[in-house]
């Protein structure tokens, strides 16, 4: 990449897939916010007990680049929140494995792809260029995505944004492939299009399938991959941000349906059927959401998270004050192997 792509888009942030800084009060789930100080062992902990947890990002800006990390109860909600000793600018975790995005040490830096464990200790570091905007691991922790904001494409207009989508063997903590260099078809036609951008990957369980957002000629249409074959093809038209349910059947994202001062709704999508259903949410939100499970999904909003039924049905209710990006670590999937 040219020293152009690695100057900072900062706009782009407000489009695609944005998710609150937040800060470091969790009410609903722990009451009086993230204690001060820090944990190495409430993650491990959680993990062996197989306590169901949600793992946040705070804005404590004084924690390091990012915000410092914290985790609280889902099964015990009056239970205060764990500070821990790790601060990101995005995050993803699954059991064993965890990515953090964040900013690198020293004048003009850059970002770094850590991958951390249980125990909260860095494995690997990927450095990375750009601006970061999402970061996702597989639900085995086999693979972790990262996407960043850059600028410098050929395509691209001078001082305009686009995106770089990474996928990242967890184990080695080297880069698995890039989804720009991914075989892609539309029915019967592959396209090969130079403005083809990609973002918002989520995973299937087998680690192999995942889905993510494709942007080309001014449309954006939802894929399916496989990180084996380096291959994906297009599903439905209009999805950005995709998340897949813990089934494996539905896919949440935001639609596009209106000006640009309030352009996205949440909806459902029937992987089955095609089928889609509006979320009973009537803001317009900018996030990929988290499901809490198979019945509620998560998204940020104004700086806390609310919660929606998948069904579109009753009314959305908040479920964090000032707090963000969370993740939901149930610990229904297979430990990686070694």
């Amino acid at each position: 990449m040219t020293a152009a792509r690695r100057r900072t888009a900062f706009v782009a942030l407000l489009a695609l897939c944005v998710v609150g800084a937040g800060v470091a009060v969790l009410a609903g789930l722990g009451s009086g916010g993230a204690a001060k100080g820090g944990s190495t062992g409430a993650l491990a902990d959680a993990q062996q007990t197989r306590r169901p947890v949600v793992l946040y990002r705070t804005g404590d800006r004084s924690q390091g680049p990012g915000g410092q990390l914290a985790l609280a109860s889902l099964a015990q909600p009056g239970t205060p929140a764990t500070a821990l000793h790790l601060s990101c600018g995005r995050v993803s975790y699954a059991p064993g494995a965890g990515l953090c995005l964040t900013q690198a040490k020293g004048f003009a830096a850059g970002y770094e792809a850590d991958v951390f464990g249980a125990d909260l200790k860095v494995r690997h570091r990927l450095a990375v260029e750009g601006v970061p905007s999402r970061a996702r691991v597989s639900p085995d922790g086999r693979y972790g995505a990262v996407t960043l904001f850059v600028t410098g494409h050929s395509y691209a207009a001078a001082g305009q944004f686009s995106t770089d989508t990474t996928l990242i063997d967890m184990r080695s903590g080297r880069e698995a492939a890039q989804l720009e260099r991914f075989a892609v078809t539309k029915g019967d036609r592959q396209l090969t299009a130079l403005d083809m951008n990609f973002w918002g990957v989520t995973f299937a369980r087998d680690s192999d399938r995942f889905y993510a957002t494709l942007a080309t000629g001014g449309k954006t249409y939802l894929v399916e991959g496989s990180v084996r074959g380096r291959t994906a093809r297009v599903l439905h038209e209009n999805v950005e941000c995709p998340s897949l349910s813990p089934d494996g059947t539905r896919i949440a994202y935001k639609k596009r349906t209106g000006p640009a001062s309030r352009p996205w709704h949440l909806t459902v999508l029937d992987l089955a059927t095609m089928h889609e259903t509006p979320l009973a949410e009537t803001r317009s939100i900018d996030d990929q959401v988290e499901w809490l499970d198979d019945r509620r999904v998560l998204y940020g909003v104004g700086g806390d998270v609310d919660v929606a039924a998948a069904d579109g049905t009753g009314r959305p209710a908040r479920f964090f004050t000032g707090g963000g990006s969370p993740t939901v670590l149930s610990w229904a999937a297979r430990t990686p192997a070694s």
